[in-house]
């Protein structure tokens, strides 16, 4: 019998049919809270490594006809995660599923979208095309770095926004938010923060960087006016934070009282933790589309609040618009976290 979901998400619409949901290894939190607020259980998967490396996926129940969904962020062993991710689709296309979409909170090789240097590889496309091959049907990702990602497809993608969440945390934590400004750490950014400084009524303002190399910030321009506010740092990822962290120096010299960073996918690899752990920004907040427990527990600014717990909604939303299409209902009111039209 298929699974049910709690009567107060749901309302009348009671049942969920034909929904498995599985995890791969690395944010199987993430895919618990989403089966949680569901009402359902977890698919039975098994994830391992031959002793050479390569990974090894077994689906431990019968997938034949259903609507699969495989959770699985782009996040520390990427390489790996990818791979583990591609088997698992394949795993279950070949099992007969009637159809295979891959929830991946955080895309991977998404800052790889362009040709813009010689003899540069476009890897975002090369990933799309990996994905579909591997016999995705559907892609549903969270604030994916360039937009334009979403065309490499020839299936639907999903692209959810974490903004209303950003919203609701500056406005619930920042007593002081009418008195701030929303500021972008690069050029790639300024409509991300237009937009929410528009809703929130505020100023905003961007950084203009000139790069040595990859994730090594040369010099850093301010453009805007942040003297005697709370400037808010908004970014869509945060790496090495070299950017971020010479960002809030940089505010703090042209007179901002505090700076904030929000960022939806807290990556933090290389030098990110210690860089942190010196910078001057009150708080670094992020989501969970990437797992950040032991990352807090080293770096006290890191913050993760209920508030930006978006990609659950969303993908609950996601998952539930998409069944009522399919049984031709009324897709019930649920919470809205994102502008995405569904």
């Amino acid at each position: 019998m298929p699974a049910t979901r709690p009567s107060s998400a749901l309302g009348n619409y009671a049942r969920m049919p034909n929904i498995k949901v599985f995890s791969g290894s690395s944010h199987t939190d993430l895919a618990q809270k989403i089966c949680d607020r569901l009402g359902i259980e977890p698919g039975k998967v098994v994830t391992k490594k031959f002793s050479n490396g390569e990974c090894c996926v077994e689906i431990g129940e019968s997938v034949r006809g259903e609507d699969v969904y495989i959770v699985q962020s782009g996040c520390d062993e990427v390489n790996d995660m990818l791979m583990e991710l591609l088997i698992m689709i394949n795993a279950c296309k070949i099992a007969s599923a009637c159809r295979v979409s891959a929830v991946i909170p955080c895309f991977p090789y998404a800052r790889q979208d362009k040709k813009d240097k010689s003899r540069a590889p476009i890897s975002a496309k090369l990933v799309a095309n990996m994905l579909s091959t591997a016999g995705a049907d559907h892609i549903i990702t969270m604030d994916l770095h360039a937009s334009q990602i979403q065309g490499f497809f020839d299936i639907p993608v999903d692209n959810l926004y974490a903004e209303p969440a950003v919203l609701k945390w500056i406005k619930d934590n920042i007593q002081e938010w009418r008195n701030s400004c929303i500021v972008s750490p690069d050029a790639g950014g300024a409509k991300r923060v237009t937009s929410i400084a528009d809703r929130l009524n505020v100023d905003f303002a961007l950084i203009h960087k000139e790069r040595k190399k990859a994730n090594e910030v040369a010099s850093m321009v301010l453009v805007g006016d942040v003297k005697e506010r709370i400037a808010i740092l908004v970014d869509d990822m945060a790496d090495t934070c070299g950017t971020v962290c010479h960002a809030a120096e940089k505010l703090l010299e042209a007179g901002a009282t505090k700076v904030y960073a929000v960022c939806t996918h807290g990556i933090f690899s290389g030098p990110a933790i210690s860089r942190i752990n010196n910078s001057m920004f009150e708080a670094m907040v992020v989501t969970n589309t990437i797992p950040q427990e032991k990352r807090m527990k080293n770096a006290p600014k890191i913050q993760f609040q209920p508030q930006l717990d978006g990609s659950c909604l969303d993908i609950e939303t996601t998952f539930h618009v998409d069944v009522q299409i399919a049984v031709g209902a009324k897709a019930p009111n649920l919470p809205q976290t994102s502008d995405k039209t569904l």
